[in-house]
């Protein structure tokens, strides 16, 4: 059955991805974006401008769309952003604002709210594979937010049909370069000598991006979901040099990898490992897209 769909953040990384995968199932969906993309393909969604700081304009969204699910990926997502109080503004009082907006409507279809908060929220817990009992230790604003958005999620639980997501690191092809990966494949595709990172005895679980998405969709369609808190994660560390002989194996090419300290972050996560076993239990299985795959995939789309 057709659903009508909101998705907030459509214009960004996963948005694009998830929008796509929802119109080729056949939904009717329904975009907000913070300003009207320039000659960013969006494929049949409509698009509605709105500032997430602005619960007036909000309100009148949602009783416009009438949407029956509702996955809300808006957010400033970078750990690093410089503007600690626009992350909090954001993450945390844009997503109150929305969540009002969705309880108080006058008529609702809403069947499901999918809301993305972060593996981070983990913090530095570094012993076998974090689950869903793993309790919180976040590290930094970014990660503080996320985890107060999800107590701000608990107090809509009554009166919203919501769903919390914890995704570990992922990537793939459009993905901002100031995220790790991107940044190492721009640095193959142009050819550079050099290099410069960061931490680099980080360990992460990548996913691929398509895989989220697939994990997002089915989620927003099952109604056991409801009520739950669910890593999306693919169940596999690798470090970040691992991730540089992935890339010049299948680039073939080299380059010099310096650490700038300047981008060492102290309060930086050392190994993020995620269990999926909730997940799956709950969705059923889903096909891990091998990093090598997404990599070669990566390079080879401009």
């Amino acid at each position: 059955m057709t659903k009508r769909v909101l998705i907030t953040g459509i214009d960004g990384f996963t948005g694009r991805y998830l929008a796509s995968a929802l119109e080729t199932a056949g939904h009717e969906v329904h975009g907000l974006v913070h300003r009207m993309p320039d000659g960013v393909s969006l494929g049949a969604a409509t698009l509605h401008q709105a500032d997430l700081a602005d619960a007036q304009r909000l309100a009148q969204i949602v009783g416009e769309v009438r949407p029956h699910w509702v996955a809300h990926l808006a957010a400033i997502a970078f750990v690093a952003h410089g503007d600690v109080e626009a992350m909090y503004r954001v993450n945390l009082l844009g997503t109150r604002n929305l969540l009002e907006a969705m309880s108080q409507a006058p008529v609702s279809n809403i069947e499901s709210v999918l809301i993305a908060s972060s593996a981070n929220v983990y913090g530095n817990s570094t012993e076998g594979m974090l689950d869903e009992n793993t309790a919180p230790a976040p590290a930094n604003d970014y990660a503080v937010s996320k985890l107060a958005m999800e107590y701000l999620a608990r107090l809509y639980a009554g009166r919203l049909p919501i769903v919390v997501t914890r995704p570990f690191n992922y990537t793939g092809a459009g993905q901002a370069e100031s995220f790790l990966i991107p940044k190492i494949v721009a640095h193959v595709r142009q050819g550079a000598a050099v290099i410069e990172l960061g931490n680099l005895d980080v360990a992460r679980d990548f996913s691929d991006v398509r895989m989220v998405v697939q994990a997002y969709a089915r989620l927003l369609e099952t109604p056991a979901a409801i009520g739950q808190t669910l890593n999306v994660c693919a169940g596999r560390a690798y470090t970040l040099n691992e991730v540089l002989q992935m890339v010049r194996g299948l680039s073939h090419r080299d380059m010099e990898v310096r650490v700038n300290p300047a981008f060492v972050r102290k309060n930086d996560v050392k190994v993020l490992l995620g269990n999926r076993t909730k997940l799956e239990a709950c969705i059923g299985g889903l096909e891990t897209i091998d990093l090598t795959e997404t990599l070669k995939w990566m390079i080879e789309t401009d």
